[in-house]
Formats: C-alpha cells, structure tokens, sequence
C-alpha cells in the first residue's frame, strides 16, 4: 500500500508544479503580448459574471483540474510503457492540440458567457469566442498554448521517470 500512497502523493506533488509552470507560460505570454487567452478566467466565469471573484475561483479550479489531469498523464505513461520528458512532452502536445481543436471551439456552445462567431456580443454573453485554434485571443494562442502543454507534460514525463 505504501508504493500506491507514495505514487499518489507524487502525482498530486508533481501535478501542482508542472500546472504552475503551464500558468507561468500562459501567463507570461499574456504580459508580453503574446496571447490574450486567460484560462483561469474563462473557467471561473463558467459560474460567476463579477470579474474579480472569477479571476480567483478560475485560477483555484485551473489548479486543480491541472492536478488532478496529472493522474490522467501518469495512468497514460503506465499504459505506454513509462514516463521520460520526451514522451510527456509528445502527451502534452496532444493534449494541447485536443485544447486548441476540440475544448476551446466548443466554448461557446457551452459557456454562459462566451459569445458566439455567428450572433456576437449579447448583454449575458460579454466575452470573446476563441475561433479557430484561438486565433480570436492573439496570433501567438496557438503557439503558446502547445509550449504551455509541453512544458506542462515535460515536467510530468520526467518526474514520473524518476
């Protein structure tokens, strides 16, 4: 039982480091003008319209999907043989191109407050569609969302190699 609780434990370590890294990447791009995409503040929207208390519930809920998508990555490495960088950073690519491709378009399908590209802006849905591989939120989105995924698998495929 102690291998299970030891490997839990790591993955629950390891998840909350490599989701701040991915959140120092996006947020990083977002102060030099790479990217306008703010994840936190799409996800805390979902349930609040005050922009203030949907930055911080969107960070809390970011941080913790973050962590607990790091027991999908180490169930994964299982299944493919091992972790090593190289085979988190491929996982990570995919599941940034799963984010850009699948999530992001389906938004404003699902979310109360993201407008669609076909009606626009309402009084209840302020906020951006993403578009296209998130294009809407800046011509580096796409960019920086893969780096921010890599470095999220990265640190995930090398810290369960270990």
């Amino acid at each position: 039982m102690t291998n299970v609780a030891d490997a839990m434990l790591a993955v629950l370590i390891w998840g909350v480091v490599a989701t701040l890294a991915m959140n120092a990447v996006i947020f990083t791009s977002q102060n030099f003008g790479w990217s306008r995409l703010n994840m936190p503040l799409l996800l805390g929207t979902f349930f609040t319209g005050d922009r203030d208390s949907a930055n911080t519930l969107g960070f809390l809920l970011y941080f913790g999907f973050g962590t607990l998508i790091a027991f999908v990555y180490y169930v994964l490495f299982t299944l493919i043989g091992g972790a090593n960088w190289w085979r988190g950073a491929s996982v990570g690519f995919v599941h940034g191109l799963l984010v850009l491709t699948s999530l992001l378009p389906l938004l404003p399908y699902m979310h109360p407050r993201v407008a669609s590209q076909y009606d626009g802006p309402t009084r209840m849905k302020r906020l951006e569609p993403p578009g296209f591989l998130a294009l809407h939120y800046g011509r580096g989105t796409p960019i920086v969302t893969l780096a921010a995924h890599v470095v999220y698998g990265i640190i995930l495929g090398a810290a369960f190699n270990a």
